[in-house]
């Protein structure tokens, strides 16, 4: 259930103002799915994002506890966190607020290479090592112990790029919302970009020639991109049910399309 500004405890607004100062205008923030209040502070001086959860929250509190250990190694493809506090039942993270809208990932959009420069800024990072591994964390059920060990890497994940959490504006993306990363191989990233395209009307090769300007793509073992797409498929339809997973999956299977 979602929080607004003002009905957050008097005590938490407070400690909030303490950071920012006095708050001229609130604009709520309704997306997100691992945190139950999300809004742009705007001050005289400067606009901060806050976002947060109730500390009873288990799962939200783990997301936000992601953000704050992984924060300091994605400054070049994220906001900068500024403060957390806990404060009469709630866990507020303060970020930097970029001006950003969410990115076009359509046919010939002018947002794509600005996507692709974030996501290739993150490529890189090597991951903490009490960051889970991709697969155990997302396809344990699904993966033979053979099958494991080709998705088994050490760079940093953010594994949730939908157009929600990729902001542009002045010539650049950010990648926002680092609440469930995980290690694993870059071109996970990259491929579930890609399949982001497909879900915004790019064509097959389309998708598969901005995912090609990725190294991490272009040098994927092709087993373990077999591997990734059918135990995604299946992780899928267990979820979902088989004619439910049906569109999703085959944007996936069009991953293999490359030859």
């Amino acid at each position: 259930m979602r929080s607004d500004w003002a009905e957050l405890p008097v005590g938490a607004r407070d400690a909030v103002l303490e950071r920012t100062g006095p708050v001229a205008e609130v604009q709520d923030v309704p997306h997100g799915i691992t945190c139950s209040f999300a809004a742009v502070l705007s001050t005289a001086a400067v606009r901060v994002f806050v976002k947060g959860v109730p500390v009873g929250d288990e799962r939200g509190r783990a997301a936000q506890a992601w953000e704050v250990a992984v924060n300091p190694l994605v400054l070049q493809a994220g906001p900068r966190l500024l403060w957390q506090l806990e404060a009469e039942g709630w866990d507020l993270l303060g970020f930097e607020w970029v001006n950003g809208r969410h990115a076009d990932l359509s046919p010939g959009s002018l947002h794509l290479p600005l996507v692709a420069a974030a996501l290739g800024a993150a490529q890189g990072v090597v991951a903490p090592a009490e960051v889970p591994q991709f697969v155990d964390r997302d396809l344990a059920e699904f993966v033979t112990a053979e099958e494991r060990e080709l998705l088994l890497g050490d760079a940093l994940l953010h594994t949730d790029t939908n157009p929600h959490n990729l902001l542009v504006d002045a010539g650049r993306a950010w990648l926002v919302d680092w609440a469930m990363p995980a290690r694993g191989p870059a071109w996970v990233d990259v491929a579930e970009a890609a399949v982001r395209l497909l879900e915004a009307g790019c064509r097959t090769d389309e998708a598969l020639a901005w995912a090609a300007g990725f190294e991490s793509w272009r040098s994927a073992d092709r087993a373990a991109v077999e591997v990734f797409v059918g135990a995604t498929c299946r992780a899928w339809a267990a979820r979902v049910g088989t004619r439910g997973a049906r569109p999703s999956n085959a944007r996936f299977e069009a991953l293999l399309t490359a030859g």
